[in-house]
Formats: C-alpha cells, sequence, structure tokens
C-alpha cells in the first residue's frame, strides 16, 4: 500500500493562498473571483469590497456594487448560517445544498411554536415578502397575527429557514445606505431555484478544493456547515489526489492539477476585512493562524480586520474615514522589522487607494486590541 505523501503547514498555507487569489493579485472580473470563491463573507457591508482588494489587480468597488443592482450578484444566509455574497447561479445552488443546516437550526426552536404548520408559514411568508420587500422585524408581526402564541423570534427564524431570502438593494451597494429588507432569490432573480442531488454535493466539493484545497472531509463541512460528506469525498476518491497532513496525520484530498506552490514561494502581506472566509473555511485552521494568535482578532463580540504577513495571521488593522482623510491604524502582534513595516505602509496604502478612502493618507502603526 502507497503511502500519502505528507504536506507541512507551510506547503497548506501557500497552496490555499494560491487558490485564495493572495499569492498574486489576478486580473479577473468581481463576478468570476465570486464564483471561483464560493462567495464572500458578508455579515457585514464592507467586507466582500476590502475581500476583492486584496485579490484582484484593478479592482473597482462600483464593478461589485453594479452587479448587485442589476441582480447578478445577491446575498443571502448559506454557508455555516452567515450572509454571504453569491453569483445569482451560485445563490439557486448553494443555497439549497445547505439547506440541511437550516433545519437543523429551525428544530432548535419548535418548541417555541406550538401548534404552528411550518408548510403554512412559510406559504404566508412567502406571500408577504414577495409582494414587497420586508423586514424581519415586519416578517414577525405579519406572522404572529396567524400564531399569536408563538415566540415571534422563532417564526422570523422559521422563515429565514424555510425560504432562500435574499437582502435587496440599495443593501450591499458601494457606499450606499439600506436597512435589510428581503424577498424570495425566485422572486429577486425572477427564475426558480434548484433541488439538490448528488451531482449538486460532486460539484460543489471539487469547487471547494479549488478555492481552499487541499482539505480534509471535516474542513469542508466547517466552510459549508453541514455533515455527512464523507461518503461524496469516497465517491470523488478516483478523481483526487490524497494527502497527509504532517502535523495530525488527517488525510487531506486535491485536485490533481491545483496549484501547489512550494513553500518558499513569497507571500506579500494582504490586508482582508473580519470574517474572510480564509480565516473559517477550515476545521483545522494552523495554516494560517499560528497558536500564539488565536483568537487574537477578537475582543468580547467584536471582531477586528486582520492581515497576513508571510501567509499567516499577523495583527488586526483598522481604517477611519473623514472628509479631510483617512486613518489607518495597523496593530502587529510581533515585532517587525523596518522593511516590514514599509511592506505593509504600502499595501495598506494600495488597499485604501483600491476602497477610494478619501486623501490624504495618515498610516500608522499603533495599539487597537485593548489591554
Amino acid at each position: 500500500m502507497t503511502t500519502a505523501p505528507e504536506l507541512d503547514i507551510r506547503a497548506l498555507n501557500r497552496a490555499t493562498l494560491a487558490r485564495q487569489l493572495l499569492l498574486q493579485r489576478r486580473e479577473m472580473t468581481a463576478a468570476d473571483a465570486v464564483t471561483h470563491l464560493l462567495g464572500l463573507q458578508a455579515q457585514n457591508v464592507r467586507p466582500p469590497y476590502v475581500a476583492l482588494a486584496a485579490r484582484l489587480d484593478g479592482f473597482e468597488p462600483e464593478e461589485l456594487s453594479r452587479g448587485m443592482a442589476d441582480r447578478s450578484i445577491v446575498r443571502i444566509v448559506t454557508m455555516r448560517s452567515t450572509i454571504h455574497t453569491h453569483t445569482a447561479e451560485d445563490c439557486l445552488t448553494l443555497r439549497p445544498f445547505v439547506q440541511p443546516a437550516r433545519e437543523r437550526e429551525l428544530r432548535m426552536f419548535l418548541k417555541r411554536m406550538p401548534g404552528v404548520d411550518l408548510d403554512r408559514l412559510a406559504g404566508l411568508a412567502r406571500g408577504f415578502v414577495e409582494e414587497e420587500p420586508r423586514t424581519l422585524k415586519e416578517i414577525r408581526e405579519l406572522l404572529t397575527v396567524e400564531w399569536p402564541a408563538a415566540d415571534p423570534q422563532a417564526l422570523g427564524v422559521a422563515a429565514r429557514c424555510m425560504l432562500p431570502l435574499v437582502q435587496v438593494t440599495p443593501r450591499g451597494l458601494w457606499r450606499r445606505s439600506g436597512q435589510v429588507a428581503l424577498t424570495t432569490a425566485e422572486h429577486w432573480l425572477g427564475r426558480p431555484g434548484t433541488d439538490p442531488d448528488p451531482s449538486t454535493a460532486d460539484s460543489v466539493v471539487l469547487r471547494y478544493l479549488a478555492a481552499f484545497g487541499p482539505a480534509s472531509v471535516k474542513d469542508m463541512q466547517q466552510w459549508a456547515g453541514i455533515t455527512r460528506m464523507k461518503e461524496v469525498f469516497q465517491r470523488l476518491r478516483p478523481r483526487l489526489l490524497t494527502f497527509r497532513d504532517a502535523t495530525t496525520g488527517v488525510e487531506l484530498f486535491d485536485l490533481p492539477d491545483a496549484p501547489r506552490p512550494g513553500p518558499d514561494v513569497p507571500a506579500p502581506p494582504r490586508f482582508l476585512p473580519e470574517f474572510d472566509n480564509l480565516l473559517l473555511s477550515h476545521a483545522d485552521r494552523s495554516r494560517f493562524v499560528p497558536p500564539a494568535t488565536r483568537h487574537r482578532n477578537w475582543a468580547g463580540n467584536v471582531a477586528y480586520c486582520v492581515y497576513l504577513h508571510d501567509g499567516m495571521l499577523s495583527g488586526v488593522w483598522k481604517l477611519t474615514e473623514e472628509r479631510d482623510g483617512s486613518r489607518l491604524v495597523i496593530e502587529p502582534f510581533t515585532k517587525l522589522t523596518a522593511r516590514e513595516r514599509d511592506a505593509l505602509s504600502a499595501e495598506g496604502e494600495r488597499t485604501l487607494r483600491t476602497l477610494q478612502a478619501p486623501e490624504p493618507y495618515d498610516i500608522g502603526f499603533g495599539r487597537l486590541m485593548p489591554e
């Protein structure tokens, strides 16, 4: 029996950075990047723009914003029960794929909805939001009329779990504001959704490896927020390469033609948003997060934007914009050389220019995290 070759942390780091477009900025459209990355974490409005600023050469925020305005790109709850920015095609495919996670979430609220007919709830909620986009508060209030004894929050969760609800614009547009108002993906996009089948799962696993591999079954399950994917990997095994994590011994899968750069390939600094999928899509995050920096980008319930140095999470940053200029503060977790500080400052300036932050720029190093 042939022993699978091993990949150490640095090899895994460089391989995934290459898939994530973070070793070298790529010339590609925002829509193509969103497709390749299987969506962008979008709990807040700005993170998708910051994520693409770190990955694309010549990226202009208005390009992503135009995609949202013309409905070719949408915001919807998918992986890990969190809001993501997806292309319309992926919205209609990935939302049904992760439906088991929505059903698991819904089961946690059933006791708070005695006597509620879930099929009727879904039908009523669909009618409400397709009549006109509604806030979650409005959806809860309308459903409470039908079931006054049920917990309003549980009714809202049920609607969100049973229906593919997208956030309508102007929410998510560049430099625009707007409350979260929801309608169904089918209504917003003007086309029906799809039903998941085995070919969907196979396709998603292959795409996940193209964007996040090499990876284990548990890594993929962590990314998607669902379980029972081992059977899919076994079905795909003849089409994949296998490796072993040199530290843990865990079996890793990968596409035969996927990039796996050498460990000495340079990894330039990159400024990432809070909750970037790079740091959330593996059960074992050690390929990007050293033990000494684990949880250091959090303070209470506040997540900070992070930066990568030599491919690893190495500090946090914060951008403050005013009409008369912008202030970027960088807090390293370790001592930097003068050359490293200059490289971070240069990358910070490029990030600010891409994000069209008001000039002049004041870029400095200081403390952001509480003592």
